[in-house]
């Protein structure tokens, strides 16, 4: 019974810094909505800029909670370009906010943005530094982005247990934990990872040698560092050792914000865009 509520406890473990590993990701990666407040006439209004758009139409920008006064345009400009800033006049909606929609641009194109609010003379930017960066892509069918998410969340969390079960006294090897990892970053991270890399990106691999996209590279490097214990697994040979090395490895590329330094397009080769007309909502 005690040896079962052990086993447990390290599951729970497991599963717990699985979700923290992919919450910190989700939090600090590029694509994370851009939030914050700013004041303007005494009144404090919190944003929620989106730094990323699927499927088709343009980028919704909006800011809640807006008095009557208020006016305020969306500057914004393909990125990384020195290209002039073009202007969207926000449209007043019924629910006390103003929005606008940033042209629809072609799959890993980025443009970079930034709202200015005015009422009775007062200026307010959002964000106040620099402008927010976002990306376009296109749709991922479920039934592909979903099992990829859970083979990837599931290998962090086999690959916790694998290290866990390693320092637990008079166990046998966790053989099948370390096959099962491999197994679940082979399928979901060299599989299906480049399948929703095709479908947003229009291209299966965007890593070394042909990019720099480090969400291709770690998932590659995580792969190998994790191997060497696959071999031993295989062999039935001790663990520990490499069982550390590949967890050590496998959680720090994961630490890398995801969608860090991915697909962007070359604007150089792409016209400038016309004037912007504004777009209904």
């Amino acid at each position: 019974m005690a040896a079962r509520a052990v086993s447990v406890l390290l599951w729970a473990l497991a599963f717990v810094l699985a979700v923290a590993l992919g919450a910190f990701q989700r939090m600090t990666g590029p694509t994370y909505p851009s939030r914050g407040s700013v004041e303007l006439h005494g009144q404090e209004l919190g944003y929620r800029l989106l730094r990323t758009h699927g499927g088709e139409g343009g980028l919704q920008v909006r800011i809640a909670g807006v008095g009557e006064d208020v006016r305020g345009v969306v500057e914004w400009r393909r990125y990384p370009t020195d290209e002039p800033w073009q202007e969207l006049a926000m449209a007043r909606t019924g629910e006390g906010a103003l929005e606008a929609v940033i042209p629809h641009q072609p799959p890993a194109g980025k443009v970079e943005y930034r709202v200015v609010l005015e009422a009775d003379g007062q200026e307010v930017a959002i964000p106040a530094g620099e402008a927010v960066v976002a990306r376009f892509r296109s749709d991922v069918p479920a039934w592909v982005l979903i099992p990829h998410i859970l083979a990837m969340f599931a290998a962090m969390m086999l690959a916790t247990r694998s290290l866990l079960e390693e320092f637990r006294p008079h166990r046998p090897r966790p053989r099948g934990l370390v096959l099962a990892t491999m197994v679940l970053l082979v399928v979901g991270g060299l599989f299906l990872g480049p399948a929703v890399q095709k479908y947003a990106f229009d291209a299966w691999w965007t890593g070394w040698p042909v990019g720099t996209d480090l969400t291709d590279n770690k998932t590659a490097l995580a792969t190998l560092a994790w191997l060497p214990a696959t071999l031993l697994a295989l062999r039935n040979r001790p663990l520990r050792g490499a069982v550390i090395v590949g967890w050590l490895v496998m959680m720090g590329v994961f630490l890398i914000p995801h969608s860090f330094r991915g697909s962007q397009i070359d604007w150089s080769s792409h016209p400038a865009p016309p004037p912007a007309v504004e777009q209904s909502l």
